[in-house]
């Protein structure tokens, strides 16, 4: 099944796949079009792409449920694989995992990107929030409506597993950690009020709503 999100000119469609449930984006902007963590079934992504070439696979952290397919998905597309400097050589098998990641099939890295880094996708110039605490290399991608030459309704975050609809990642994995999670939330909470949050798992939401609950605890 594929969703849409409302609210914003960037098409977004998203998959909901995997045991976890994981959301796997495709957002365009008619002009390129760039996959978020997917998961599994790299046919099933290429199938909801309909026909549409695939610019940029980006992975926002190193789990397997995240970067499952990212090797197949890569085969079938060609399309380049972006991810933080910081979880791109587990990603790509460089490094090994940590003892309690579950495997997965490594993946070339094309690209990777830093903290405060803009990775354009077509019209898409979104910022690279590098954002610890679930693991050492999580990052979220923001797109400011004013600096889109489609612009948007609203700002656009990205937000892995750092933000999720009332609540926030595990931080008990190897690599994560409680503090860098409340310092990457201090981060998140000075977007605006309105900025449509794309979670990796669960109910998209926003930052205005969060603020409510999550930041008001964590943050």
């Amino acid at each position: 099944m594929t969703n849409k999100a409302k609210g914003t000119c960037v098409s977004v469609e998203y998959l909901v796949m995997g045991m976890l449930e994981n959301n796997v984006y495709l957002i365009s902007d008619g002009d390129a079009t760039m996959v978020v963590d997917p998961t599994c079934k790299a046919d099933k992504i290429v199938e909801a792409l309909g026909g549409r070439k695939l610019d940029a696979i980006v992975l926002t952290h190193r789990h397997s449920d995240h970067v499952g397919a990212a090797k197949d998905l890569r085969a079938l597309t060609g399309a380049p694989v972006v991810a933080s400097a910081i979880d791109a050589p587990m990603i790509s098998g460089e490094q090994s995992l940590p003892r309690d990641d579950t495997r997965f099939a490594p993946c070339p890295v094309d690209r990777t990107v830093s903290d405060g880094e803009t990775l354009k996708i077509g019209g898409m110039p979104w910022k690279v929030i590098v954002t610890p605490g679930h693991t050492k290399g999580s990052m979220c991608l923001f797109l400011d409506p004013e600096r889109t030459a489609n612009p948007v309704a609203a700002p656009v975050l990205v937000s892995g597993d750092t933000l999720f609809c009332g609540s926030i990642g595990r931080t008990d994995f190897v690599g994560g950690d409680m503090n860098d999670m409340r310092r990457s939330l201090k981060r998140l909470e000075q977007l605006p009020d309105d900025t449509v949050v794309l979670p990796g798992h669960n109910s998209l939401t926003t930052i205005g709503a969060e603020r409510k609950r999550v930041f008001a605890f964590y943050a």
